[in-house]
Formats: structure tokens, sequence, C-alpha cells
């Protein structure tokens, strides 16, 4: 049987980790293990980051709309169910750009629910 290096699988592995360090600092860049400690703690922050910036988002539409409702005697919650209740399936992004965007057709779309 012959005999089989080792070298490259594990070259190509850790050049794969070294090469997501770039742009790191001192050692996080240049050694593997603390490069890899380091990307995989990042990885993991790019990861919740996306999820905590579609709740960030949710939240600033849900704010937009109740800002742009309660002139027009309604509340968010209020608005929101009646919008259930006839079935008209906007979703709170769209809401929110109306409101922001174009107020009559906003006003149009609270008045076609009330």
């Amino acid at each position: 049987m012959s005999r089989v290096k080792r070298g490259f699988k594990a070259r190509q592995r850790r050049n794969k980790v070294l090469k997501l360090a770039k742009g790191f600092h001192f050692d996080r860049r240049t050694k593997f293990k603390h490069a890899s400690e380091t990307v995989r703690r990042a990885l993991h922050y790019a990861y919740k980051g996306r999820r905590l910036l579609k709740r960030d988002m949710r939240r600033l539409w849900v704010v937009r709309i109740n800002a742009a409702v309660r002139p027009l005697g309604m509340s968010y919650s209020r608005l929101i169910n009646a919008l259930k209740v006839k079935n008209v399936t906007i979703n709170r992004k769209m809401l929110s750009e109306l409101a922001i965007r174009d107020f009559n057709a906003f006003k149009a779309v609270v008045d076609s629910v009330k």
C-alpha cells in the first residue's frame, strides 16, 4: 500500500478559513487557530444579524403605519384586523411605503376597510 501525504487537503481547508479572515488584524488573519475562532464567531454574528434586521424592519413598518393611521381616527391593531376581515392582502412593508410616499392611496386603503 502506498503512503498518502496529507498536505493538500489540509492546506485547502485552512486556506478556506484564512481567506474568510481577510481584513482581520494581526494573528486573526495569519494564524489558522486564531482565524478559525474569529471566522466562526463572525459567521455566527452575520447569521444573527440577518434575523435581527428582519425584526427591526418589521418594527419600523409597524411604527410608521401606526403614526400614519392615527390622524385618520384608527389604531394600528384595528387597521390590521379590519384588513384581515375584509381579505385585503397587503403586507406591512407596502402599507408603510404607501403611508410615506402616497398618503392619499394609504387613506383610500384605510377608508375601504373602515
